[in-house]
């Protein structure tokens, strides 16, 4: 049996796209995964840097200041001056320190209504012991419930696109509390 010229011709481009592909697979895609691995860290402070919490609500301002006392390591300051709760600053530390973002959005500026960034649920200031300060705005959940959608560090509101990010649910048990939530029981 004698093979055609076109036979010949195909085999050689499916021997092409064959080594393309393995090449794409085991050189170049490993190479973006571990990109965008790195990237899903919310922010890249650690725990300790943090020196002042500032959570804007719809109904109140909270801030906390961190202590040197080992015992009491975090104060409230605002809307009363007290001892906080340090299992609730602590819970809101970690999620702040070791949150990832499912994924990233990039969208038109006038949209923010869309994600609940117009009247969000919550906006969390965090001043660092550097006095570096970092921003995350809380919007509404996504359409399955399980996630929020965060504007976080955000530029100057003229800029036509923003990035809109997808943050754990826990976000907003860390902010959505009770007034007397937030400070320490004797």
């Amino acid at each position: 049996m004698k093979l055609q010229k076109n036979t010949f011709t195909l085999l050689g481009i499916a021997t092409i796209l064959g080594v393309g592909v393995y090449v794409y697979e085991l050189q170049i895609n490993p190479q973006k995964q571990e990109i965008a691995t790195q990237s899903k860290q919310l922010f890249t402070f650690e725990e300790k840097d943090i020196k002042v919490l500032t959570i804007e609500t719809k109904d109140t301002t909270y801030k906390f200041e961190k202590t040197s006392d080992e015992k009491q390591p975090w104060q409230m300051k605002k809307p009363q001056e007290t001892v906080a709760n340090d299992a609730i600053i602590a819970f809101l530390t970690n999620l702040l320190v070791n949150s990832e973002t499912a994924r990233t959005l990039t969208v038109p500026n006038n949209q923010k209504k869309e994600y609940g960034l117009d009247k969000p649920l919550g906006t969390i200031t965090i001043e660092l012991e550097n006095k570096k300060q970092h921003k995350i705005i809380l919007g509404k959940p996504n359409f399955q419930g399980e996630l929020l959608y965060a504007h976080i560090d955000p530029l100057p509101s003229s800029q036509q696109e923003i990035t809109i990010d997808l943050v754990p649910k826990n976000f907003q048990y860390a902010v959505d509390r009770q007034p007397d939530e937030w400070t320490k029981k004797n």
